[in-house]
């Protein structure tokens, strides 16, 4: 061991990862579990041994100098590599263990799939936490550098040759979705009704709509009045109004009743969507990345295996 590397203290490199992923000292102290003074203290530190500012005030946030932006990718590999170091005789007991895990999905998955999992952890794993982050369009980049765990997205919007390993989780549905006070659509819809009532699109921001796309691609036109860009909010703008939109089936079934909501036969024939579970290599044979996903399997399969899916929703 080299004289220099005696006298650094790993930890800081830590809190550097945490500063460069987060561009904000308090919220990188969040994440490390640690006061805004000692995160500052470690930038602080930070700077000295680097000889470097490292990150610079911009606006209401962090921007890296050109040397810690140089620093980002190096940094997340040492960690990983030193976690995966670490993991190849370690154990991990969700009991007992602290453990904090980042995952990347969109709200309908929080709601449907991460929920129950957050329940779950709450009894069986009282140290562990999980962070959910929106879905971007760097989250492959996220992934390779280590900025989060887990991935969670639709097939349809993955690469098709996707580089990092994977599995599938659920499958689900688009139904269309009125308030169960909607004035003229009764238990069925016509083609021509669903292009002329007022509809409520879904614009998925960085990602593409996967119901909007297949709509497009059938040259199906709406008559859209109102546009939303999260997709737990949308089914609480239906009642009381004369709005038709396409929702996960899923999602109707967990919030109907709050939401006054009800399904009509849709006249159109729609690709199912399969959400996938996505990792790195770096993480494949880390224990308490192996337990995490195998929560989130044993969750996906119990929503496959609900008979809830499978029968009608009631008016």
């Amino acid at each position: 061991m080299s004289a220099q590397l005696r006298n650094v203290d790993l930890n800081l490199l830590v809190a550097l990862d945490a500063l460069l992923t987060e561009r904000s000292v308090t919220k990188a102290a969040q994440r490390q579990h640690i006061g805004q003074p000692a995160m500052s203290t470690a930038l602080g530190r930070l700077r000295r041994m680097f000889d470097d500012p490292l990150l610079v005030r911009s606006g209401r946030g962090l921007t890296p100098t050109p040397l810690g932006e140089s620093l980002e990718g190096p940094v997340r590999k040492l960690l990983a590599d030193a976690d995966a170091l670490l993991a190849v005789r370690r154990r991990f007991d969700p009991t007992t263990d602290q453990r904090a895990f980042s995952v990347i999905a969109s709200d309908y998955v929080a709601l449907v799939l991460l929920r129950p999992l957050l329940r779950r952890l709450a009894v069986q794993a009282p140290n562990v936490r999980v962070h959910i982050r929106p879905v971007q369009e760097d989250y492959a980049d996220q992934l390779r550098k280590g900025a989060t765990d887990l991935v969670i997205l639709p097939r349809d919007v993955l690469p098709t040759q996707l580089q990092f390993p994977h599995e599938p989780l659920f499958t689900d549905e688009y139904v269309c979705t009125v308030g169960t006070d909607h004035p003229t659509v009764g238990a069925e819809i016509s083609l021509e009704q669903f292009q002329t009532e007022p509809y409520l699109a879904y614009n998925a921001g960085p990602l593409p709509s996967i119901a909007e796309q297949q709509l497009d691609a059938l040259g199906i036109s709406r008559n859209v009045e109102v546009t939303t860009q999260t997709f737990v909010l949308a089914p609480f703008l239906l009642y009381g109004t004369r709005l038709i939109t396409l929702l996960h089936r899923r999602l109707v079934l967990s919030i109907q009743d709050q939401a006054g909501l009800r399904t009509v036969a849709t006249p159109i024939p729609l690709r199912p969507i399969q959400e996938l579970m996505v990792w790195t290599h770096a993480v494949q044979e880390d224990p308490g990345h192996i337990w995490l996903r195998q929560q989130v399997r044993q969750l996906a399969d119990e929503l496959d295996t609900s008979t809830a899916l499978m029968d009608p929703i009631p008016d």
